[in-house]
């Protein structure tokens, strides 16, 4: 949960064992918990707004759950996700073989710039492993690793913008242009363009949300073939002019599509999807994700200073909040035959939606599930990057970004707290991501220098 609680301080023992005072601090779960799953929406602000009672209905009612607002079955619990992500001849990524319905952001971008293919999120192997192996080095843990001071510079560059003013909108001012930066460094964009980086990545992610109209699709469809058309132009150049980015490695790649085929360059459709998953995943769950760690760290007074005195701690610090406070709630699988989840017959044809923030909270895999614990063991267990062929690509990139940002930031700045007392942590309106719309913080500063530890979360 989300909502701030501020507690008594504790006394006697517990002061001698800061380590325990970070957990008996959170708050739980409400009432609605014991509420039958038929009673919630995620389309309803409430819900919305928190909705893990939601999830733990379903995992306690009926883990495998059909959800009318998004009309699929919902996979709730851990081991059942795990066993749908081993069976994709099951449960298929490419979500486009329940049919076609018509889109009118998808006929616009076909009539003006590039229609969609399917290529890394939407294909199941072997097509997914030919273009996985395109981007795998540019993200490994090798590469991520020795970004570590790239990374550091980044993340005192975007302090210093705001260290003297003694505040600052962390999502605003940090979290969004932090991994905006970072991506747009990696695909060879100038750095200028982060916001309109962003505004491509939201109008590609807008039609998912659950809250766009025909008219907003209509407009981020518009979005969508500018930033097409852009990355075109920069493509033709690469070709041309080859530079080290990772466009000049999709634009001068080859595939093989079979056996004995022979190699042949991606072609434009290709490139435009292929980009499209970069520029939203090399963002968006950062984004998120940043934002919810410093959340949850305010909503418990101490327990900066108690990372700061445990600075290892930091690492399992970025895994609990992907645990706690997932950034992408569940993706999609279809049924490709009348099968079994957990017992429950799915129908050929069916949506499935692998519930990753209902996982991440399974009482038979996290004791304490509904807590949230940085000194937690095995919180690196999540799901929250997925797992298998699909395991998020950027997932060493984030960690890194997410693992610098806190250990720099708890050593230059001190007594972060928000600026409003009665701070509400409003989430941005989306059905399956999960980020804050704003966090305005005021701080003191505890260090000016910047500050390079050259730390790697590897």
């Amino acid at each position: 949960m989300y909502f701030p609680v501020w507690l008594l301080p504790l006394v006697g023992y517990a002061l001698l064992n800061a380590r325990w005072s970070a957990i008996v601090v959170v708050p739980r779960l409400d009432d609605r918990s014991m509420q039958h799953p038929k009673e919630f929406s995620l389309l309803e602000d409430t819900t919305r707004e928190c909705p893990f009672p939601y999830f733990k209905s379903i995992r306690d009612h009926q883990p495998v759950y059909f959800m009318p607002e998004i009309q699929a079955w919902y996979v709730s619990r851990y081991e059942d996700i795990r066993y749908v992500k081993k069976h994709p001849e099951l449960f298929s990524s490419d979500v486009s073989r329940g049919g076609v319905v018509r889109n009118v952001a998808e006929d616009y971008r076909t009539e003006h710039g590039w229609k969609r293919v399917s290529t890394l999120q939407r294909t199941d192997p072997p097509v997914h492993t030919k273009y996985r192996k395109l981007i795998n080095n540019a993200f490994s843990v090798k590469r991520v690793r020795g970004m570590t001071e790239y990374i550091e510079t980044a993340v005192n560059d975007l302090i210093d913008k705001f260290i003297n003013e003694g505040k600052a909108d962390f999502v605003w001012e940090y979290a969004i242009p932090l991994p905006c930066t970072v991506i747009a460094d990696q695909l060879g964009v100038p750095r200028d363009m982060i916001w309109k980086l962003k505004a491509w990545s939201d109008a590609m992610l807008a039609p998912g949300s659950g809250f766009s109209d025909e008219a907003q699709a209509i407009e981020s469809a518009k979005l969508v073939v500018e930033a097409q058309h852009f990355f075109a132009d920069i493509i033709a150049a690469r070709r041309e002019e080859p530079k080290d980015d990772i466009i000049t490695i999709l634009a001068q790649a080859e595939v093989i599509d079979a056996e004995g085929a022979a190699p042949r360059s991606l072609d434009m459709y290709e490139l435009q999807d292929l980009l499209d998953q970069l520029l939203t995943g090399g963002n968006e769950t950062t984004t998120n994700a940043l934002g919810s760690a410093l959340m949850l760290l305010l909503q418990r007074p101490g327990l900066m200073d108690q990372l700061r005195d445990e600075p290892d701690a930091l690492r399992n610090l970025v895994e609990e909040t992907l645990r706690y406070e997932t950034p992408v709630l569940h993706l999609w699988r279809l049924a490709t035959q009348k099968t079994l989840i957990g017992g429950v017959e799915i129908p050929e044809g069916a949506s499935v939606a692998l519930g990753y923030a209902s996982a991440n909270r399974d009482e038979d895999v996290f004791e304490n599930s509904e807590e949230f614990d940085p000194f937690r063991k095995k919180a690196g267990a999540h799901l929250a990057f997925g797992s298998g062929p699909h395991h998020c690509p950027g997932a060493a990139l984030s960690r890194q970004e997410i693992y610098s940002t806190f250990t720099i930031l708890l050593h230059r700045l001190d007594n972060i707290r928000t600026q409003d007392s009665d701070e509400k942590f409003r989430h941005v309106p989306n059905i399956f991501l999960r980020g804050l719309e704003k966090l305005p913080v005021e701080f003191d500063i505890r260090n000016q220098e910047r500050y390079f530890p050259n730390a790697s979360v590897y």
